[in-house]
């Protein structure tokens, strides 16, 4: 027994240890995220409502109906209560009909897309109040923020004025990823060839991290940035600063930055080239490449036919990153223009696209 006690004793210290864990989540610095504690808080005393009083009654019954008690009630043609019954069944039913309310206003109120009504929970948005607008692109493996109102873009850095609405645009450059700034709002999906949004606000000046909290590959533990919330001086100081910088973010310096890097430092860029973003999410940075969007008009008019098979060679967009083999290519032109393949490769022979077969 003294044993025990010494063991358990020994693992005493490394409670402390918990003291340097950031508790950000249960304390968040935003509205969103606080209104998003609160939907884990009352979901989680909703749920407790029901588990506590199971575990505290399975004890009870274990303790009570022992084979060593002999004054407890012995039974064994018992089958059926209805009193306990409606305990049993009207308990969990009303805990799940709280929980799909709450659930249900909160998945409203919470969409990313909806934008902000409210600074905090005593100040509403003032209609005359402009939201800062942030792009937001997640690479291999480091994070590219654009400001598009101020021509100006950061690696691995962002920041933003305390009270401010903040409207985010978000994609990514290669594999799906997920951004999450815990301090700010959940996690929001960033995806290839598509925009997603999110609506936030900072409350409180500070430094807060964000990261990936979607598994990318061989960089993405180190796939973190610098989130500061600021005074709006504080903030104009910053624009200022990047301002300053003499690199421009234009399509060569894009596809240098999109390159696989890890443990990237903070970069700035001065200026920015014009539609970026959008090039961005339609694949096309690249001006070799059809734009995504052009593809799918030319889908929605029902195809080129042979007249578009040039076009192949101009919609391998990872051809940088995966080798296309000539079968794969074939099948895929095959597909498109459905045709044969001597076809194909005679009126491939003379197109921009013949050196992808070749």
């Amino acid at each position: 027994m003294a044993a025990r006690i010494a063991r358990c004793m020994l693992l005493f210290p490394l409670v402390f240890l918990l003291a340097g864990c950031d508790w950000v989540v249960l304390r968040p610095s935003g509205d969103i995220a606080m209104q998003q504690r609160d939907l884990i808080v009352v979901s989680t005393i909703l749920m407790l409502l029901i588990v506590l009083p199971v575990m505290a009654l399975t004890a009870l019954f274990a303790w009570r109906y022992r084979q060593s008690n002999k004054e407890a009630n012995y039974d064994p043609e018992w089958h059926h209560s209805t009193q306990l019954e409606l305990v049993i069944w009207s308990a969990p039913l009303l805990i799940i009909i709280a929980l799909g309310a709450v659930t249900w206003i909160a998945t409203h109120t919470l969409d990313p897309f909806r934008p902000l009504d409210r600074i905090d929970a005593q100040r509403p948005v003032q209609a005359d109040v402009k939201p800062l607008k942030v792009q937001v692109v997640a690479m291999d493996w480091k994070w590219l923020f654009i400001y598009p109102d101020y021509g100006i873009a950061s690696v691995n850095e962002m920041a933003a004025p305390v009270d401010v609405p903040i409207e985010f645009s978000i994609t990514a450059s290669t594999v799906m990823n997920s951004f999450f700034i815990p301090a700010l709002a959940g996690q929001i999906y960033a995806m290839p060839a598509m925009e997603t949004k999110l609506h936030a606000v900072i409350n409180k000046a500070g430094d807060y991290e964000g990261f990936s909290a979607n598994y990318s590959g061989h960089g993405f533990s180190h796939m973190r940035f610098r989130f500061a919330g600021m005074s709006g001086a504080d903030f104009d100081g910053w624009v200022a600063k990047v301002r300053e910088a003499k690199d421009p973010l234009n399509r060569e310096e894009y596809q240098r930055l999109d390159q696989p890097s890890e443990r990237v430092p903070v970069r700035h860029y001065g200026s920015i080239m014009a539609g970026l973003f959008d090039a961005v999410v339609n694949l096309c940075v690249d001006p070799n490449k059809m734009c995504m969007r052009d593809m799918m008009a030319i889908d929605a008019r029902g195809g080129l036919g042979m007249a578009g098979v040039y076009n192949v060679s101009r919609l391998a967009y990872d051809r940088p990153r995966s080798q296309v083999s000539r079968a794969q290519a074939e099948a895929f032109v095959l597909s498109l223009c459905q045709v044969g393949p001597e076809v194909m490769l005679s009126a491939a022979a003379d197109a921009p696209m013949y050196g992808l077969l070749r």
